[in-house]
């Protein structure tokens, strides 16, 4: 139950995260905006800027995964200082991702997870809790701050590239016409 909440989900995430960072590299070259200036950009000046939102989109999906005992996990100490390195974290992260066990991540969804905050503040909560009211809203949060950031930047994006896989599940005949 845990890991199809987790992986497929952390999956359909990233993959258009990636395809947003390419389109916004082409759109920057062709509208002056720079690689430094989209890896600085932040929505608020006490916001994290673009470099450590698609860092911290990994390593969200990677955390809450090993806490709930997948192994072998890529660290990422660093924000990227280029969009190679963006798409680099989020490859590695999409690997790893292929890589986890269902089996650990489901083996016991009332287990104990407990972890601290750098401020000092602890939690402590079942798996399942962990998963619906602290590891998928930390992904998505960093997800569409992405996003965000890269709309304000005026990268022409739109839902369909951040829910694009929803393609696959589209009823026939129901797409809008032109």
């Amino acid at each position: 139950m845990l890991y199809e909440l987790t992986v497929p989900a952390y999956r359909n995430g990233l993959r258009p995260l990636a395809a947003q960072l390419d389109k916004a590299l082409g759109w920057g070259a062709e509208n002056g905006v720079g690689e430094l200036q989209f890896l600085a950009a932040r929505l608020a000046p006490d916001m994290f800027p673009l470099s450590s939102q698609v860092r911290f989109s990994c390593q969200q999906a990677i955390q809450a995964l090993t806490r709930l005992g997948a192994a072998g996990a890529p660290t990422f100490a660093e924000d990227a200082t280029d969009f190679t390195g963006l798409q680099a974290q989020i490859a590695e992260t999409l690997a790893w991702l292929d890589t986890v066990d269902a089996a650990a991540i489901d083996a016991d969804p009332g287990r104990a997870v407990g972890f601290d905050l750098p401020n000092g503040m602890a939690f402590d909560m079942t798996a399942a809790t962990y998963m619906r009211d602290w590891a998928q809203p930390q992904f998505y949060f960093h997800l569409v701050a992405a996003y965000a950031v890269l709309r304000h930047m005026g990268v022409p994006l739109g839902k369909g590239d951040y829910v694009g896989y929803m393609v696959a599940y589209l009823r026939a005949g129901t797409a809008p016409a032109g």
